[in-house]
């Protein structure tokens, strides 16, 4: 005999919730309101903002400010820099999370922490730190100048500080997803005599790639708009080692901020371009692993 049939009401937390389950969080109408009105704030007001201050120029004052030779001379340095560090660290980031998840050894949760190294580090400490390795009379530096291999002041010093900067975003990216991986399936791979190097491209990468790329993008994105850490290896030279970045901080600094606000705003579309790329590539990645 049960509550129910001899009359007695159910306890509140007992009785079915009519119109289906509860949401923990509010409506969809309201959380909407909530994620627009935080975006405004935190993204779409200053980006706003920026391009605001740009429009007060005319287009040919727009014009000399964004193509000067020394601003175009720091557009290719920033996204040639970025673009080879993001693809080292594309490679040698899959590697580092390869041995995390595939591997046991002592030590593991240290080199597991000093992944996250870069992000805990004040760029500062960071630029400091590589330029005290590898300038003429640092530990790295003072061997690698003799033989006439120049890594700081200069564009190689860059690219390195890019390097150490971006490293945890692929990592990061790529690990969680190759724990997920389905040994299994390399395990039947090489049952039917497939190599090493077919089974990771014909298996493992295809479902690698979008969090491979992802890190990519991550790790490009961040080191297009780095600072702190280059500002002190780079040697900061006109058309030579001189980041877009300083560009800005520069013409702020001369009270130019029209000037400083249009190299920002292309900075800003082609980091928004890029990202739209890249994030087509992963749809298109997803699309094609799916079918």
């Amino acid at each position: 005999m049960t509550a129910a049939s001899i009359g007695v009401p159910l306890p509140a937390a007992a009785a079915p919730a009519r119109g289906g389950s509860r949401k923990v969080l509010p409506g969809f109408n309201l959380t909407l309101g909530y994620t627009l009105l935080y975006l405004s704030l935190i993204v779409l007001i200053p980006l706003s903002a920026l391009v605001f201050k740009t429009f007060t120029m005319s287009w040919e004052q727009f014009w000399a400010a964004v193509s000067s030779p020394r601003v175009v001379a720091s557009y290719k340095l920033t996204f040639g820099a970025s673009l080879i560090a993001a693809l080292v660290n594309l490679v040698f980031g899959l590697l580092v999370a390869w041995v995390l998840v595939r591997y046991k050894f002592p030590g593991k949760k240290i080199v597991d922490a000093l992944v996250d190294l870069p992000f805990a580090l004040p760029t500062a400490v960071a630029g400091i730190s590589l330029t005290a390795l590898l300038a003429g009379n640092g530990w790295i530096g003072q061997y690698t100048e003799p033989l006439g291999i120049k890594l700081a002041f200069n564009p190689n010093g860059i690219v390195i500080a890019l390097i150490f900067i971006g490293l945890p975003f692929v990592v990061r990216t790529v690990q969680p997803v190759l724990e997920d991986t389905e040994k299994e399936l390399e395990e039947a791979a090489m049952c039917l005599g497939a190599t090493r190097l077919q089974t990771f491209v014909k298996v493992i990468l295809p479902s690698i790639a979008p969090a491979l790329l992802t890190g990519f993008a991550m790790a490009f994105a961040r080191a297009i708009g780095e600072y702190g850490s280059v500002i002190f290896i780079a040697g900061n030279m006109p058309m030579v080692s001189e980041i877009t970045p300083l560009i800005i901080i520069g013409k702020l600094e001369q009270y130019d901020y029209a000037g400083a606000t249009a190299v920002a705003t292309v900075m800003l579309l082609m980091s928004f371009v890029l990202l739209l790329v890249i994030n087509a590539l992963q749809a298109w990645q997803r699309k094609r692993s799916g079918a």
